[in-house]
This record gives C-alpha cells, structure tokens and sequence, in this order.
C-alpha cells in the first residue's frame, strides 16, 4: 500500500503529541481537586491519532507508527542528555533548569518507555480485533474500549514504575485513568469525522483479518 500524505501527517500529529506530553509532564497541575502531570491535556490525543491510524490503515501500519514514535522519543532522550552534559557558556545560568525538565532518570525513563508501548500496542490490537468482530460497527464501542484498556496500562505501569513507594499509588492511578479516557471520550465525535473523512478520501478501510499482531515486527 502506498503511504499517503494524509497517512503521513496523522503519523506526524501522533509522534509530535507524545514528545509533547512527554517534555510538559514533569510539570504536576492542579486541576480542581486532582493533582495530575500537565501531560495529560495532550497524551490522550496521542491515543486518538493512533485509534484512527488503526481503523483506517489496519494493524500492521498502525505498528509501525508506533515504533517510529518509540524511536523518536528515544532520539529526543538521547539528545537531551547530550545536550545537559555538554559544558555550560559562562554567561549561561540555566543549567539546574535545563536538567529539572529535560534531566530524565533511568527510572522515569524506563517506566515512560514501557507504559507508553503496552498500552499503544494493547490499544491498537483491541480496536484492531473488534473492528473484526463488530464487522466495522460501532465505532465508538472499539475506540473507548481499547482506550479503557490501553490507558489502563500504560497509566499503571509508568506511576508503579516512576512512583513506587509513593502513598497513594491506587489514587493517582485511577485518577489518571479516568480522566484520559474521559477525554478521548469527549473526542469522539472529532475521531468519527476525521476517521470518515480518511476512508472516503483514501477509499480505504483496513480489516485485519490475517494479520500478525506480534508487537515485535514491522515488515508484516
């Protein structure tokens, strides 16, 4: 299948919101009586580019999408490092600055990393085999699904990871969750007009009826 310019763009909407959400997130924000990462106005997008990369262009491009967003992030990661051990200007006074946003830990590292591929992958297998089942109905029953459980991983695995110890794991947890599944959510109708609007104009609609899900491909 040729990759179009529209294919393209949703892919670059998709990276760019999770490097995005990944350099605001170690602001924490109050909002109302929930304390969450500022990441959380833009992470859940990522989620919704990456429902509609699967129902419009199936499994198997949706994998790879999610592979290059890995491999961008790890790219910035690298960089950033570089970039806080190089010498400091004498004039330049904002290195303790440089390194509380861009200073990842191993930790905070890891657990992004893994977070990030169990809960893309569990998403776009989810919605990718329901759109089988449902014989491509109900949209909205495979998007909001396959986000309940995506983000249900992702969302666990990076606050046990990064916040292990923490009182109050289970509360930061949930109301993560909640609130980034209450966001795509709202989304909804955005994602129905956007996934119509890609079917007709690329008169494509991808079933994955053979299709390897493994994670660990991205020739099939």
């Amino acid at each position: 299948m040729k990759l179009s310019q529209r294919f393209v763009i949703i892919a670059v909407l998709f990276v760019t919101c999770l490097i995005t959400a990944n350099i605001i997130a170690v602001k924490v924000a109050a909002v109302g009586p929930f304390i969450v990462p500022a990441a959380i106005i833009v992470f859940p997008l990522s989620y919704i580019f990456g429902d509609i990369l699967t129902e419009v262009y199936g499994y198997r491009l949706a994998r790879r999408v999610i592979w290059l967003g890995f491999l961008c992030n790890l790219i910035f990661v690298v960089f950033a490092r570089i970039g806080q051990a190089l010498p400091s200007a004498g004039f330049w006074t904002g290195q303790d600055s440089y390194v509380a946003i861009l200073g990842y830990t191993p930790l905070l590292l890891l657990a992004s990393f893994a977070g990030y591929l169990a809960g893309e992958f569990a998403n776009s297998f989810i919605l990718a085999k329901m759109k089988v089942i449902t014989q491509g109905r109900w949209l909205w029953t495979r998007t909001i699904s396959s986000t309940i459980v995506g983000q249900a991983l992702d969302t666990s695995l990076f606050i046990l990871i990064a916040f292990w110890g923490t009182p109050a794991l289970l509360t930061m947890i949930l109301s993560h969750w909640v609130a980034k599944v209450l966001i795509e959510a709202a989304f909804t109708p955005v994602t129905y007009a956007v996934v119509n609007y890609l079917k007709k104009k690329e008169s494509v609609d991808t079933f994955d009826y053979e299709t390897n899900f493994t994670p660990f491909s991205v020739a099939d």
